[in-house]
């Protein structure tokens, strides 16, 4: 059951309130997902997940499918990642890797046989082109083998990629092999951040691919960015904002970093003394909004900027636009099927996970069975919560009486708790509400992660595993 309530208004514009943001913030989860990896469980197996695909035939599957995969090496390590991650400059590892994630698609294209379309792609990491053209070019064979890719201009086919690890003939292979979104992870431009965090790294190594990924003819090229970095200023900061709109990506990612030295072992190496402090991160965050906005981009919500004409800006002035694993996306609600280690996918009203060491991957594959390791069943009460959270993270708005209309509950009566906090949210500016519709107020707008852990059920039962982010 399901209903995405469309925006009768435009989303509001930000307006940042720094008193606010330090009051009211916390850390709390991007909700990629809900309920969040954290809450997974190991008693979940292959056999839930074929039960899942199953079901999803016995539907008529005709729905598209995304496809994610999982790419785990790297040359070096960052020491602010957050990722899972293998750092080796073993090549060899790489080649066994491949030949197993190969297994694991031929795998799930028999299972997805006759309901194969794929819509959108996914190559992530670690870092993906630490694979070498030909690996790519194998790999990208066995996904056409077994599954259909939409043409070009219906589908989404996005590669992430080190601009360290490209040159303009690399970028234009990565284009012939079919992907035409590139996302680059860049975090700063600034020498004396990116020498703190272990991140060797030129701005003309950087601007140069952006311009190659252009010339290569990407329908997308974006760039991740990190603020709150070890020895980063607001003089800094500014000056990678303007060189990164300089460029004119038609996406930037904007991520809060997070320290968590207890369970990110890199992070162990950065001097907590040239981190900014907790008081600094509001002006940080102000500094990032007044650049971004002064040369153009639109605040999509959740970290996340675009240009007025990139597809994600158009979706969400048509009410179209999605969220999931991957982020904010055109396509509607849709299974996604995730293969390689640690990965995870989310088929029909279940989220599955796959073995998170090279070692439980590799065995599970040589049985002849999927890696899933754990997962989730998702209950209406999952279903009716996520559908929300993703509404406000989307639109900024919800109607409550097309909740009521589709899903069998009466609002004021299922979220009674909820209602006295999100009042308490609605005193503090952040959202109106009344009986037909919750609205979150431009002042809410870089708050709304505040408003949907209020639905976030989980949250009452303790703070789970997975890192948590804070708002931008």
């Amino acid at each position: 059951m399901a209903v995405c309530a469309i925006p009768v208004s435009p989303v509001p514009a930000v307006e940042l309130d720094e008193e606010l943001i330090t009051r009211l913030d916390r850390p709390g989860p991007l909700y990629l997902s809900y309920p969040t990896a954290d809450r997974f469980s190991d008693a979940f197996d292959d056999g839930d997940y074929l039960r899942a695909v199953a079901a999803v035939r016995a539907r008529g599957g005709r729905h598209p499918l995304s496809l994610s995969l999982h790419v785990p090496f790297c040359d070096t390590a960052c020491h602010c990642c957050t990722r899972g991650k293998i750092v080796t400059r073993d090549r060899s590892r790489a080649a066994t890797y491949l030949d197993y994630l190969k297994r694991e698609i031929t795998l799930q294209g028999h299972l997805f046989a006759g309901m194969n379309r794929v819509e959108q792609l996914y190559l992530g990491g670690g870092t993906p082109t630490y694979l070498s053209q030909e690996q790519l070019e194998d790999l990208l064979r066995e996904v056409r083998r077994w599954f259909q890719l939409a043409p070009d201009e219906a589908g989404e086919y996005t590669v992430e990629a080190d601009p360290r690890t490209l040159t303009p003939q690399r970028a234009r292979g990565l284009r012939e092999l079919g992907f035409n979104r590139i996302l680059f992870g860049v975090q700063d431009f600034d020498p004396a951040v990116l020498a703190a965090v272990n991140r060797a790294q030129s701005e003309s190594q950087v601007l140069d691919m952006i311009g190659a990924a252009r010339e290569a003819g990407f329908h997308s090229v974006g760039i991740e960015l990190l603020c709150g970095l070890p020895r980063q200023t607001p003089a800094t900061l500014q000056a990678t904002l303007d060189k990164a709109a300089s460029a004119r990506p038609d996406r930037i990612a904007l991520r809060s970093y997070v320290h968590l030295p207890r369970l990110f072992r890199g992070q162990r190496r950065i001097a907590a003394q040239e981190l900014p402090g907790g008081a600094a991160r509001p002006g940080l965050l102000s500094l990032c909004i007044e650049r971004l906005s002064a040369a153009g981009y639109v605040y999509l919500g959740m970290e996340q900027f675009v240009l007025p004409g990139d597809a994600l800006a158009v979706a969400q002035r048509q009410g179209r636009l999605q969220r999931n694993f991957q982020g904010y996306s055109t396509h509607t609600d849709i299974d996604v099927v995730a293969c390689g280690v640690s990965a995870i996918g989310a088929v029909g009203s279940t989220y599955s996970q796959n073995a998170r060491t090279l070692e439980a991957y590799y065995s599970r594959l040589d049985q002849g069975e999927l890696p899933v390791a754990r997962g989730m069943r998702l209950d209406m009460d999952d279903m009716l919560r996520r559908l929300i959270m993703r509404t406000l993270m989307c639109h900024a708005e919800l109607s409550i009486a097309a909740i009521e209309q589709a899903w069998p509950i009466t609002f004021s009566d299922y979220f009674a708790d909820e209602l006295e906090q999100l009042h308490a949210l609605q005193d503090e500016g952040l959202l109106t509400l009344d009986g037909e519709w919750l609205n979150v107020t431009a002042r809410g707008r870089l708050l709304v992660r505040n408003i949907c852990m209020v639905f976030d059920r989980y949250l009452r039962q303790g703070p789970g595993a997975q890192p948590l982010a804070y708002t931008l």
